[in-house]
């Protein structure tokens, strides 16, 4: 038995901390949660104020047992979990589980694991904050209220499987409410006007006609101020120069953190909160340190502590010179709503360990995410960039009534910009942090005009977002918290309501828009952006001890389930499930339809009340079908085509997930962009011999389970059923198994589109 037991989620977290108490304290691991509500019940009782019935999962219960074999009456248990909401309610749970009521018990909170942070929480610890544990647990019923009462509903509505969440159904009607801008946006001609200079030789664009910032709309617009330009001078008016300065962005947050990593590292939001746990945890083999590298991650705060900033000081001095250190410590105000989660900014635990002095001794993965939170903490504290902003305006056209402008700057002191620029989600804003020199000329200058540039554009729709972007707009609108951003993006991809493009864009799925639709008709509360933030309030509250968690679930619980029993009762199935009606079909007359069935999308001519049964045929998974037109819709219904045989077994062509392709047995090649109305057994009997012939060169390196492999969207590992990505910048060809295997262990499978997964 332990006379001092530290409990903590994590064997990482646990090894670290052993190294910093001594032999009078064990440390051990809870592995997570340790109590929940069932997995096939509501979980908690609406007719006794909402109590909830926890209990402990199956696979819990060997560690509950192990736990309770280093307790006696006597030892004294310190709590050691995460300081959020969540991490106080597993410590909440803990107690419960372990029955350790009548034990001395201490509530311990670090928000970095350093010698120092260890033993500071030892020494001032505190009681488990009820109001915190309440508004988790108000958290999880609402949500469990929500997913086990419209789940079911969905199920019978629409299709089996369905799953419906709170926050996440918000989330998805964000991308469904931008994919119908996008497919809804007319593109607007518009024309840019360059002209282009010699001796010097630089180019300027048109900013102004009359004094006024005016839309070119047309060519013929366009030639007539070409013709208007060229029969007059270019004149230097004048030359603008302004000195500017540009501060640091804040410290990372759990947000900031997601998008930066993001943009500059192409990790997913999962990915990104994978490692930086890692990193907080610590567990490495640094010669002379023990610890974390990184302060707690699940943070909305941009606080630095007072030995953060001084650590700071040091390395900017050290590092980069005097004259790139602030005199006075910089300080950030917190912005996002609610925010509570930890008391600091993300941060290195320790700033005089700079990433080269670590990189030997993690994985990529693990330094480039340190490199990017020690860089981005160092450019807090150091001074503006200073920087000379030049604007040459030129005179033009017949009556003088064209103004062409050449904007270009200069760095006179990078300051922050020497560490660390911030990433953005638009490419053109990468050329603020560079030098455009422009040539020297005097006002009153004429220029001689090399040529003249019309250049046809059209507007552009608004982008899908991102998940960078996406935890953005969740953050901006109050939806969610920080320990909340990845698990929701994660849900709704997981689930099959959202998918990810090749170019790393979020695009709702026929399934996503369908259900959403729904909610959105019939229980306009769940989806609405302005009650998710009450309800995100109502939880803070709680948490401050304003307000108790029984209140909360009154008010919401029974008109909610008010609202499931009279849409049971109510709601048309075929309704439901309808997309559009695109017409008749000219050969019976009867009403097509495009609707989501059991397997997906897809068309269906007549209705279940014709005498004659209803035909269906499938919608290809990359056909839109909300823009799939009747003529296209009825030539569905002419796959799969039988095209002959090959080698005794039958040849057809047909459409599936990723689009048409030819089949042999259980072998599928793509037609790629080949017309599969046209395509007749000779050439797809070539598309086969081509296509077993690229799949042996598909091989990279084979260890038997496990296989490396180029895939249509480049190389990737394989083992089982799972694939794995490879880096970017990463040679396969060098790939050996142990490598393999850690690269399998860092990253986790990617997600297979369209897994479906219950809601909880």
């Amino acid at each position: 038995m332990a006379k001092n037991l530290i409990i903590v989620e994590s064997p990482a977290k646990a090894r670290t901390i052993a190294n910093f108490v001594g032999k009078e304290y064990k440390v051990v691991a809870s592995m997570g949660h340790i109590r929940d509500l069932p997995a096939r019940e509501l979980g908690f009782n609406p007719e006794q104020d909402f109590v909830p019935n926890y209990e402990v999962p199956d696979e819990k219960r060997k560690i509950i047992r192990e736990l309770k074999k280093e307790i006696d009456k006597d030892t004294t248990v310190y709590l050691a979990t995460d300081e959020d909401r969540e991490g106080e309610s597993i410590s909440w749970h803990l107690i419960s589980a372990l029955k350790i009521e009548k034990n001395p018990i201490r509530r311990i909170v670090f928000h970095e694991i350093t010698k120092r942070a260890i033993e500071e929480a030892l020494a001032n610890p505190r009681d488990v904050d009820q109001s915190l544990v309440d508004a988790q647990q108000a958290r999880r019923l609402v949500d469990r209220a929500v997913g086990y009462n419209l789940s079911p509903l969905l199920w019978r509505k629409i299709k089996g499987g369905l799953s419906a969440g709170r926050v996440q159904s918000v989330a998805v009607r964000i991308l469904v409410e931008r994919e119908r801008e996008i497919r809804a946006f007319k593109p607007d001609e518009f024309w840019k006007i360059k002209a282009m200079f010699e001796s010097p030789s630089f180019q300027s664009e048109l900013s102004r006609i009359d004094g006024k910032q005016k839309k070119v709309p047309n060519e013929e617009a366009a030639k007539e101020i070409d013709r208007s330009a060229r029969a007059g001078t270019f004149l230097v008016k004048e030359v603008a120069e302004r000195e500017g300065r540009r501060k640091p962005v804040a410290p990372f947050i759990t947000s900031t953190l997601q998008q930066e990593a993001s943009r500059k590292l192409s990790f997913s939001v999962a990915q990104t909160m994978r490692v930086a746990q890692q990193l907080y945890e610590g567990n490495f083999e640094i010669p002379g340190y023990e610890g974390g590298l990184i302060t707690y991650m699940r943070t909305d705060s941009v606080n630095l502590s007072d030995e953060a900033l001084s650590q700071a000081h040091d390395v900017i001095v050290q590092e980069y010179g005097d004259e790139y250190a602030v005199d006075e410590p910089r300080t950030f105000k917190t912005t996002g709503r609610g925010a509570q989660e930890a008391h600091e900014a993300i941060r290195p635990s320790k700033l005089s360990i700079k990433p080269s002095d670590v990189k030997d001794h993690l994985t990529p993965q693990l330094y480039k995410l340190y490199d990017l939170v020690w860089k981005r903490t160092l450019a807090t504290q150091m001074e503006e960039a200073r920087i000379l902003h030049t604007t040459l305006k030129i005179e033009a056209g017949e009556k003088k009534e064209l103004l062409f402008e050449t904007k270009g700057q200069r760095i006179l002191f990078p300051g922050f910009l020497k560490a660390y620029t911030e990433g953005s989600d638009d490419p053109d804003a990468a050329l603020e942090d560079q030098d455009v020199i422009l040539p020297k000329v005097e006002e009153g200058q004429i220029l001689d005009l090399s040529d003249l540039e019309l250049d046809q554009n059209f507007t552009k729709p608004p982008p899908r977002y991102t998940e960078a972007s996406l935890v953005k707009k969740l953050e901006s609108e109050g939806i969610g918290r920080p320990s909340t951003y990845a698990p929701i993006i994660s849900t709704i991809q997981d689930r099959g309501y959202v998918e990810r493009t090749r170019d790393r864009k979020l695009r709702p799925t026929a399934t996503g828009e369908v259900v959403n639709d729904f909610l959105v008709e019939h229980f306009s509360d769940i989806v609405d952006v302005g009650f998710t933030i009450k309800i995100e309030d109502e939880f803070d509250e709680i948490a401050k001890g304003g307000q108790s968690w029984q209140e909360m679930m009154r008010e919401f619980y029974p008109p909610f389930v008010d609202t499931v029993t009279d849409k049971d009762k109510n709601v048309d199935p075929t309704t439901a499930r309808t997309v559009r009606v695109l017409g008749d079909d000219p050969k019976t007359g009867r009403p097509v339809s495009v609707r989501l069935g059991k397997f997906g999308p897809m068309v269906q001519i007549g209705t279940r009340e014709d005498e004659e049964k209803p035909l269906f045929a499938s919608v290809p998974n990359d056909k839109d079908i909300y823009e799939v037109e009747l003529d296209e819709a009825l030539g569905y219904f002419a796959f799969p085509r039988t095209l002959g045989e090959m080698d005794g077994e039958e040849v057809l062509v047909n459409h599936g997930r990723y689009g048409y392709y030819v089949r042999i047995g259980r072998e599928y090649f793509s037609l790629e962009e080949r017309n599969p109305t046209a395509v007749e057994l000779d050439e797809a009997i070539q598309i086969i011999k081509e296509g077993r012939e690229n799949k042996t060169k598909n091989v990279i390196k084979d260890f038997g389970e496990v296989q490396v492999l180029n895939g249509r969207y480049g190389p990737y590992i394989k083992k089982g059923g799972e694939n794995y990505r490879i880096p970017k910048g990463t040679d396969p060809s060098t790939l050996d198994l142990e490598t393999c295997e850690q690269l399998m262990e860092e990253n986790g499978p990617t997600r297979r589109r369209g897994r479906r997964r219950a809601a909880s």
